[in-house]
């Protein structure tokens, strides 16, 4: 067949490609994720009565941050798409320091 390489890995326009593909759902998620941190944050302003629970809602979407980080960052490296997977591997780890940070104010 005529272009098709095989054993080789992908070009670096599909590697690009998939990476801003994939960024911008990262970012939708981490969006996401901070914005039901501050909701937390903001209902529990006004629930005086029972402890605070947005430190725990940053450490849940600081650990779905790292799952999806390792999944699919090492995922893309294995298949040898270096360049998508050291995008998320960095996307998904800053946002995950974002939520640890923000767990860790209280």
């Amino acid at each position: 067949m005529v272009g098709v390489r095989h054993g080789s890995e992908p070009s670096t326009g599909q590697q690009i490609g998939v990476s801003v593909a994939l960024l911008v759902l990262d970012l939708m998620v981490i969006a996401w994720l901070v914005y039901a941190y501050g909701v937390t944050g903001w209902a529990d302003a006004f629930d005086q009565g029972n402890p605070p629970s947005a430190s725990k809602e940053a450490r849940r979407g600081m650990w779905i941050l790292v799952g999806g980080a390792v999944v699919t960052g090492c995922g893309l490296l294995a298949l040898r798409w270096h360049i998508p997977g050291i995008v998320q591997l960095v996307v998904l780890g800053a946002g995950a320091g974002v939520l640890a940070y923000f767990a860790a104010r209280g």
